[in-house]
C-alpha cells in the first residue's frame, strides 16, 4: 500500500485530509509538526510527504531540507500546503527541492489530484530507472553475441532502431515499445550456442551447420525463460525466422499465426541483412532492399507491415 506522511498542525484539517486520502486507498501517517514528521519519515520511509509550511518546533522548510539531506529522501516527492502565496515563499520552496505547491483553501478533488500526480510521476521515474538498468544488462549480453560474430557488427543496434521506427508507425503502445527494444537487441542471443567457426564461415553452410544455426531461436527463448523482466521479449527471439508462407523455422508458423513480434522483427532483420555486407553476399542499396521486401510481401513477410515499413522508411 502507498504510504503518505501527512504533516499539519491544524488538527481538524489533518483529520479531514486523512479521511479523504484513506478513501482513495492510501495508508496515512499523520504528524502535527516537522520534528515528529522527520522521525516518522525515517521510520516508515513514505512514498510521498504532504506538509504544511507554518508549524511549531520545525516548520515545513526545515522539514523539507532535513528530508532531502537523507539518502532515502532525495527522490521522495514532497508536496507543500500553504495559505501563503508570496512569490519569495514559493521560490524558497523550489530552491529546497519541493515537487509541488497546493494553496489553501483547496477541495477534496484538488488534494487527491495533486497527490496522485506526484505519485504517478514518481512511478514513471522509477520505471524509467528500472528500464535503463535492464537495458544496460541487455546491451551487455548483446555485445557478447556481436563479439563472436564480427560480420554482424552494429546489426543489433540497427535492428533496434528500425524496429522502433516501425512499431511507432504501427501505433504500438509504450509498454509494447519497451518490450520490443529488449527483443530487438536480444533476438540473436541464442547464437551463443553456435560454434564460432560456423558463425564466421565465409562459404555456404552444410546441412549439419544449418541444423546448428536453426537452433538459435529456441536456444535464446530458453535462456530468457528464467529471467522475469525479459520473458515478455521471447516472441521476438523465438519467431523472427518464421515466414508468412509457413516455410520458416523453428515452428513453421504461417500468416497471422506468427505472433506480431516475430512478423515485425522478420522484416527489419531481413532488411538489415540485405543492406549490409555479409560473408555470403555484398550489401544492396536501401531502395533495392525495400524492393526485395515488396517482392516478398505475402511470401515471407506480413504484407501490411511491409507497406508501413517501406512508406515510413522512405519518408
Amino acid at each position: 500500500m502507498t504510504k503518505i506522511l501527512l504533516v499539519e498542525d491544524d488538527t481538524l484539517l489533518l483529520e479531514v485530509m486523512r479521511s479523504i486520502l484513506e478513501v482513495e486507498g492510501y495508508e496515512l501517517f499523520p504528524a502535527p509538526n516537522g520534528k515528529q514528521a522527520l522521525d516518522l519519515f525515517v521510520a516508515i520511509k513514505p512514498d510521498l510527504v504532504v506538509s504544511d509550511i507554518m508549524m511549531p518546533e520545525m516548520d515545513g522548510y526545515e522539514l523539507l531540507e532535513s528530508v532531502r539531506s537523507t539518502p532515502q529522501g532525495v527522490t521522495v516527492p514532497f508536496l507543500f500546503l500553504s495559505a501563503r502565496t508570496e512569490r519569495n515563499d514559493v521560490s524558497r520552496a523550489r530552491s529546497l527541492g519541493v515537487d509541488d505547491y497546493l494553496f489553501k483553501p483547496f477541495d477534496a478533488p484538488e488534494l487527491v489530484n495533486a497527490v496522485r500526480a506526484r505519485l504517478d510521476r514518481r512511478r514513471q521515474v522509477e520505471l524509467f530507472d528500472t528500464r535503463a538498468a535492464h537495458l544496460q544488462t541487455v546491451i551487455m549480453l548483446a555485445n557478447v553475441i556481436e563479439t563472436r560474430d564480427p560480420y554482424t557488427a552494429g546489426h543489433l543496434e540497427r535492428v533496434r532502431r528500425l524496429a522502433l521506427n516501425l512499431a511507432f508507425a504501427l501505433n504500438w503502445g509504450n509498454e509494447d515499445i519497451t518490450v520490443l527494444e529488449f527483443g530487438a537487441i536480444l533476438h540473436d542471443i541464442g547464437k551463443i550456442i553456435v560454434p564460432s567457426l560456423v558463425l564466421k564461415k565465409t562459404g555456404p553452410l552444410d546441412e549439419e551447420e544449418w541444423k546448428l544455426m536453426r537452433q538459435h531461436p529456441e536456444a535464446g527463448a530458453r535462456m530468457l525463460e528464467g529471467v522475469d523482466h525479459l520473458r515478455a521479449a521471447i516472441p521476438y527471439v523465438l519467431y523472427h525466422h518464421e515466414w508468412w508462407n509457413g516455410s520458416g523455422y523453428p515452428r513453421g508458423l504461417k500468416g497471422e499465426d506468427i505472433p506480431r513480434e516475430g512478423r515485425l522483427l522478420a522484416i527489419v532483420d531481413a532488411f538489415d541483412a540485405m543492406t549490409t555486407n555479409r560473408p555470403y553476399h555484398s550489401s544492396m542499396s536501401a531502395d533495392a532492399g525495400m524492393d526485395e521486401l515488396k517482392r516478398n510481401r505475402s511470401i515471407y513477410f506480413d504484407p501490411e507491415m511491409v507497406d508501413v515499413f517501406v512508406r515510413t522508411y522512405r519518408r
